[in-house]
């Protein structure tokens, strides 16, 4: 282990996952009012229904500190989506786009983001506001939108509440 690996002050690690292809494990899982994808919307609203997002262990202790952001970056898996298409007609009018150019849920590799508002924490869950995908989906990651640690181009950019 390098200089580089140590632990700071205040720092706690966990075993991490065994390595595989990408070595994602969820860290969580995501409860919304949508249980199929004909009711869940296009696009998430900040000011749409409350959600939650509960965070497993080890990683709940994570979540120290987060009240502080009104706003949150979500990663998900698209878990019930296609895998396997590379051009797409979204709105069945003729026209056809690469799933690349698209914000579709069908891709090899089907992770969705979301802006959430941050409107409580209990424990280990978090209410927010803000999210697009179907109730029971697979959390990847979260992160403060801003953060004051992330360097002076984004020192005045953070978003704590208050």
């Amino acid at each position: 282990m390098s200089e580089q690996d140590s632990l700071r002050p205040g720092e706690l690690s966990v075993a991490p996952p065994k390595a595989g292809d990408a070595g994602l494990e969820f860290i969580g899982r995501i409860h919304t009012p949508w249980a199929n994808r004909a009711d869940c919307p296009r696009h998430g609203k900040p000011d749409g229904p409350l959600c939650r997002i509960e965070l497993f262990e080890p990683w709940a202790l994570a979540l120290q500190g987060i009240e502080a952001y009104a706003r949150l970056e979500v990663l998900y898996w698209l878990d019930r989506a296609r895998r396997d298409l590379v051009q797409q007609s979204p709105k069945n009018d003729g026209r056809t786009l690469g799933s690349f150019a698209l914000r579709s849920p069908l891709r090899p590799n089907p992770i969705g983001t979301a802006v959430v508002v941050l409107e409580s924490r209990q424990g280990n869950s978090l209410l927010v506001r803000g999210l697009d995908c179907l109730d029971g989906t697979p959390l990847l990651d979260l992160k403060p939108e801003y953060c004051p640690f992330s360097g002076a181009g984004n020192a005045g950019a953070a978003n704590p509440r208050g």
